[in-house]
């Protein structure tokens, strides 16, 4: 039995017959128990998953994850999916490899879904740079600065990596380390790693210190297993090293089970500061230094952004949100 039939059997319009169906108010009592008769007395059953799918097409906002292993992300995406269901909003989330082209998936994505509106958690500027003057659709990019793009349907919020990095090689410095080696990330230069690569190089110019990026570096992917990898081939250059700080918190938890593994300890022998303030961070044995993203703003300004520009439009907006230092126990006073 389809709508159709319930129509003719009821002798209703079909339009009306799917107002009833779906709690529309606009229907008297009398149409309302007629049309219900009928449904009652045949067993119909409407289509619940067509009637989602067309709810979903064209009100729906996307949320686009790059990486499957980012925890920071994990955080973002839960607590944007709860202050949009606040503001009665359905959210559809897609994880995509952290190497992928996420506009050019954007791009598909509104041919084929066509979301009112789309948040990034992570992006590479060139991928945006490239092909983004295509996607028409509000957007918001988490965790990268797009302001230099100027797309006026591009906002963007962002932690200042370069001198949150700045920061975090200068506390190792301040406890007595020189021999520091950084770990992670991908040194594109529109990657958020490369700005706090950027930082990192900053710090030592600052403090006078000497850095050797071919031989102090080693970048991997934002994974535990990678970074443990990598670990190991930064310790085979240069063994000398008495701090590591890791691009992000993920990466850091694979740099202690590798030292761990070659025999290092965790703070005793070699330090290690993290990047991001992942609740999995204060769990870890030692609990890791780390430099804390206010994941908390970064959802709200976000979501708020871009609601206001679906609703209202007008020009993209482009905020850095504050970081602060969380003193864990992976660093120690270096005293010789």
């Amino acid at each position: 039995m389809t709508i159709k039939d319930i129509a003719r059997l009821s002798g209703c319009g079909v339009a009306t017959v799917s107002r009833v169906l779906n709690d529309h108010p606009d229907v008297s009592e009398k149409t309302r128990r007629k049309v219900m008769a009928v449904v009652n007395e045949h067993g119909f059953q409407p289509n619940n998953n067509a009637k989602h799918l067309k709810q979903q097409a064209g009100t729906s906002i996307a949320i686009l994850v790059k990486g499957t292993q980012n925890m920071l992300f994990a955080d973002l995406v839960e607590q944007i999916q709860t202050l949009l269901r606040d503001n009665h909003r359905d959210a559809a989330v897609y994880y995509l490899d952290e190497d992928a082209d996420e506009v050019a998936y954007a791009i598909q994505l509104c041919r084929e879904r066509k979301p009112v509106g789309i948040l990034f958690l992570g992006g590479d500027l060139e991928y945006f740079r490239a092909s983004f003057r295509h996607l028409s659709a509000p957007c918001v990019l988490l965790t990268n600065c797009a302001r230099e793009l100027d797309f006026d349907n591009l906002s963007s919020l962002t932690t200042d990596d370069e001198q949150a990095a700045f920061q975090a090689i200068g506390y190792l410095i301040g406890k007595g380390h020189r021999q520091i080696g950084v770990l992670g990330g991908n040194w594109s230069t529109s990657q958020i790693s490369y700005q706090r690569l950027q930082g990192c190089k900053r710090a030592f110019e600052h403090w006078g210190l000497p850095f050797e990026p071919q031989r102090q570096t080693e970048p991997s992917r934002y994974s535990m297993a990678d970074a443990y990898a990598a670990t190991r081939r930064l310790l085979e250059r240069c063994p000398e090293l008495t701090a590591i700080f890791a691009m992000s918190d993920v990466i850091a938890v694979g740099v202690i089970r590798a030292l761990g593994d070659l025999g290092k300890r965790v703070p005793q022998d070699i330090s290690v500061i993290g990047y991001d303030g992942i609740s999995m961070g204060r769990y870890t044995i030692p609990r890791l230094t780390t430099i804390g993203q206010d994941t908390k703003r970064l959802a709200e300004q976000g979501v708020e952004l871009l609601l206001e520009q679906i609703l209202h439009g007008g020009k993209g907006v482009h905020q850095v949100v504050p970081f602060r230092l969380l003193d864990g126990e992976s660093v120690a006073q270096r005293t010789t």
